[in-house]
């Protein structure tokens, strides 16, 4: 049986968008436990990152984007390594159009651990996403960054309820 994966949601981002400012906010409070759970990982680590509509960029051309933006403080920590797999999408689903879902299937993975951002949107996509492709889903409540804390608030308790995620918080697991 393979490990479950990590899959780091939007993490390469320079934050040149509408609501950057409440969203930098939570990233800010949520980035020590996404970089302790990246680090910490013993298992197949994908990033999935949106490409703002950027349709001839990679994982350098986003990365070299978001490492010379004003917020370059939020993605150093968490920069993907050169062996970590990359998966560029367009839209808030890690899986909407993407090979993730090929990648899960070909590793045998069953289970994926979401963190990243934005917890009322492309993690709860994602989520669902996971749902109804019938692969586990943990979403560590502290690992993961919103623009709106009520409708995240609301979207943690969706996965929990409708979707079995499990969403305690990765400083409650020790």
């Amino acid at each position: 049986m393979s490990k479950p994966a990590l899959i780091v949601v939007d993490m390469v981002n320079s934050y040149d968008h509408p609501d950057a400012e409440k969203l930098t906010e939570s990233v800010e409070t949520v980035l020590p436990t996404i970089t302790d759970v990246i680090d910490g990982w013993d298992g197949p680590t994908i990033y999935v990152n949106d490409n703002f509509g950027q349709w001839r960029s990679n994982r350098d051309d986003l990365l070299e984007t978001a490492l010379a933006g004003e917020f370059r403080s939020l993605v150093e920590p968490i920069a993907p390594k050169d062996d970590a797999m990359f998966v560029v999408k367009a839209r808030h689903s890690i899986f909407y159009q993407t090979p993730l879902e090929y990648l899960l299937g070909q590793e045998e993975i069953k289970e994926i651990v979401l963190v990243g951002q934005v917890t009322e949107q492309c993690i709860l996509y994602s989520a669902l996403d996971a749902y109804i492709r019938r692969i586990d889903v943990r979403v560590p409540r502290d690992a993961v960054a919103h623009i709106h804390e009520d409708l995240a608030e609301a979207a943690l308790k969706m996965m929990e309820l409708n979707m079995s995620a499990d969403v305690s918080p990765v400083r409650d697991r020790g």
